[in-house]
């Protein structure tokens, strides 16, 4: 996760204001992120503990130990430290957006995939078919550019981009100060495109009711084995652009077999922004989940 790529360095925008978090590594630094609040700043030279790499004939497994990944100079103990303080503050403030957004009735869901799933055409497909009959807003997450957040609103739907600079993913605070900043609607939905990446924003809540994975059939069905903590922390996997099968040699039901030998509970949908195939369904999941977020809000607090 980010403890190893260091994303949370450099300069996050959100709705076109600069936000700055933590300061840049120096040029050459051992380590690439400054120490978290309330833990002592390392040394550079960090004490020595045995790695946790499990080799074999032509394979090299970095994620063997407890941290389950790799730091040069940080040990396996330093790296869960720091990654359960990250994770600590982030579930907290998810804690405080998940309670705001139930108490408005509000049905929020994180979009997660790689890139050029069709997350966005999708949406674009998912919120003109919802015009006119379901309150609905967008926060949009990407490294630069304001491309998708135009992209959705030009269907009418205020969308507000989050630019995350060299993160790649949305945090917590991020969608916090995304929504103080949304005129939403009580009783509405809310949809949130995460950066396309199938490896970090597995790890963090947003304080979302559901997370959705969106797996394309140009993508390869052996995707959900190779990053299988998006798709274990997915409620509902959508096997987008399935009008290109026809095209391709994607095996559909290997690709829902995978997803389920590590999620068994996931649900699964095949859909096409092009054809319109599974919009139905997934419309209607959308609509009962908010139907429940609704009921929620007024059983508890009845008139």
């Amino acid at each position: 996760m980010c403890t190893v790529c260091g994303c949370g360095t450099g300069e996050v925008n959100i709705g076109g204001a600069g936000l700055s978090t933590r300061a840049r590594p120096k040029q050459g630094a051992t380590r690439g992120w400054k120490a978290v609040a309330g833990q002592a700043s390392a040394p550079d030279v960090l004490p020595a503990e045995p790695e946790h790499i499990h080799a074999a004939h032509h394979h090299l497994h970095f994620g063997a130990g407890p941290a389950h990944a790799h730091v040069p100079g940080l040990t396996q103990s330093q790296m869960v430290k720091i990654e359960r303080d990250i994770l600590g503050k982030n579930d907290a403030r998810a804690g405080e957006n998940r309670r705001a957004l139930a108490a408005r009735g509000i049905f929020a869901l994180n979009l997660v995939s790689s890139p050029g799933s069709g997350k966005t055409t999708l949406l674009v497909r998912t919120l003109r078919e919802l015009a006119g009959r379901i309150p609905a807003a967008v926060i949009e997450g990407d490294q630069q550019t304001e491309f998708d957040a135009e992209r959705i609103r030009a269907t009418g739907v205020p969308a507000l981009q989050i630019n995350t600079g060299k993160g790649c993913h949305l945090d917590a605070d991020m969608v916090a100060r995304a929504l103080a900043q949304l005129q939403l609607a009580d009783d509405s939905l809310l949809l949130i495109e995460n950066v396309g990446n199938l490896v970090c924003p597995a790890a963090f809540d947003l304080g979302e009711a559901h997370k959705v994975a969106i797996l394309s059939v140009t993508e390869g069905e052996d995707k959900p084995l190779k990053y299988p903590d998006m798709f274990a922390a997915a409620d509902l996997m959508l096997l987008n652009k399935v009008d290109l099968l026809p095209y391709l040699s994607f095996d559909v039901e290997r690709a829902i077999a995978y997803a389920r030998r590590v999620n068994p509970a996931i649900e699964v949908i095949r859909t096409s922004a092009t054809s319109g195939e599974g919009i139905a369904e997934w419309l209607a999941w959308l609509e009962r989940g908010m139907t429940k977020a609704g009921a929620a809000r007024r059983t508890a607090c009845p008139g």
